[in-house]
């Protein structure tokens, strides 16, 4: 007690004692402003039950803007998270080919390298596979492969598959094993000589991923967890196999059936493999494309090889492609579409800057340009909140309190890609990439895939 008061009297002496000092709370974080939502609003009004976005600018994740507009569950009524879980369908492409490119740059196998080479010289020949059956993928080399250019028929397209039509209620749950998917491809026709022209197929990406086992000795899906899904920090994401479950928390995917709205929340994904049986959320898009574009997974050379789109004359790189904008902003991502949903990712060269969408049906009931979402946050109109002709607006006045952080840049490398009118309603299986219409080059569009109205999956 006299100690206080003598301190107290000591203070007055003085002229006072400073109040004692507080460490500053975290600064708060901007977020950028909602740009996405009409947009998103429209695709439930042609008929998707939900619809839910995410926006990073500058490499900013804790200050990612979501939006959402629909329902996550028609019976419940539940909105859309952004935590959901979501199967991405061809988003797997992207994943699969950036171990390629890793294991090239390692020199554990060439671009030019046969396909039926790696997969008969490897550490694990496929079962089921022998040289005879392989024969076909002789002249097919690893590159043509990543970008849709051997010719391979797509097994998508195989009616045995049941995969669309009535007897897909039926065999929804199905178990299917690579190298039968692959046999299943090999007993028809190619549609044209390896190199000869761009022809996306998902067989294509069901090689890729027995060639990356064969170098490897692993499964793919382990080597992507190993090198991809780990460094980054992608914890929402996984390849199922055959698990028919989506992980908690999930919405729900509808399958439109004639005039019906069929639920496909659950099913067994092992048709799809490494061509699109990935299942991620919307944070996950963003920080893989962010790490892939801004250089945390692929040297340069490799990096420069993921957008060389000259082989298949702008349509298509090694796992992504190009997007020329309306206003003239050129981003990169994929799509990808499976049974009852449908996800893209679009980012800046640099991968700073992204947008990553899922809507949780494939078929709506209404085609509308799914550039809209797009446009709508790499495309500001002038206002109070964006910056007229730069592709970039100003933060909204809103904050979060997380600390951001940012993913190095890279060089740009933007191919422009010439526009065409959006492809009439089809429904395809698993469609997830560019096509071309009338010889003009389409990068998007709910499914971009050059199939035809039978087939299915992006």
């Amino acid at each position: 007690m006299y100690k206080r008061q003598l301190l107290a009297l000591s203070c007055l002496a003085i002229g006072g004692c400073a109040a004692p000092h507080r460490a500053p709370g975290p600064a708060p974080v901007r977020r950028p402003p909602d740009t996405t939502t009409t947009a998103l609003r429209a695709l439930v009004a042609a008929g998707a039950p939900g619809a839910a976005s995410l926006v990073t600018r500058d490499g900013k994740f804790a200050a990612s803007r979501f939006s959402a507009a629909g329902v996550a569950d028609l019976r419940t009524r539940r909105p859309m998270e952004r935590r959901d879980h979501f199967r991405a369908g061809s988003l797997t492409k992207t994943l699969v080919a950036t171990v390629v490119l890793q294991l090239a740059a390692e020199r554990r196998l060439s671009l030019d390298d046969s396909a039926a080479r790696l997969l008969t010289t490897g550490h694990r020949t496929p079962p089921g596979l022998s040289r005879g059956v392989l024969a076909p993928l002789s002249p097919v080399t690893v590159h043509q492969l990543l970008d849709h250019t051997s010719g391979l028929f797509n097994y998508t397209a195989d009616p045995a598959l049941h995969l669309t039509g009535p007897g897909f209620a039926a065999h929804r749950y199905d178990t299917h094993t690579p190298a039968e998917l692959l046999r299943r491809a090999l007993r028809h026709p190619p549609g044209a000589a390896p190199g000869a022209r761009y022809a996306y197929s998902n067989t294509n990406y069901v090689v890729l991923g027995l060639i990356v086992e064969a170098v490897t000795g692993r499964r793919y899906a382990d080597e992507i967890r190993r090198r991809v899904l780990v460094p980054v920090g992608l914890t929402g994401t996984s390849f199922p196999g055959t698990r028919t479950a989506l992980p908690r928390p999930h919405g729900r995917a509808y399958f439109r059936t004639g005039h019906r709205q069929v639920d496909v929340t659950d099913l067994n994904p092992s048709w799809a493999g490494a061509a699109g049986e990935m299942v991620t959320t919307l944070d996950d898009l963003n920080h893989f494309f962010a790490a892939l574009l801004g250089g945390r997974l692929l040297p340069p050379r490799e990096l420069a090889e993921l957008r060389d789109e000259r082989a298949t004359k702008g349509v298509y790189g090694l796992g992504v492609y190009a997007t020329r904008l309306p206003c003239g902003v050129t981003v990169w991502g994929h799509n990808g579409d499976i049974h009852g949903s449908y996800a893209r990712t679009a980012a800046s060269a640099d991968g700073r800057h992204l947008v990553s969408y899922h809507v949780t049906t494939d078929t709506p009931g209404a085609r509308p340009d799914d550039d809209a979402v797009l446009s709508a946050e790499f495309c500001p109109q002038p206002g109070p909140d964006a910056d007229a002709g730069t592709g970039t607006a100003n933060p909204a006045a809103d904050t979060a309190t997380d600390t951001a952080t940012g993913a190095p840049r890279a060089t740009a490398l933007a191919t422009p890609v010439p526009t065409a009118p959006v492809p009439a309603a089809y429904r395809g299986t698993m469609s997830g990439a560019p096509s071309r219409a009338a010889s003009a080059v389409r990068s998007s569009g709910w499914r971009c895939d050059s199939r035809s109205a039978s087939t299915r999956f992006s």
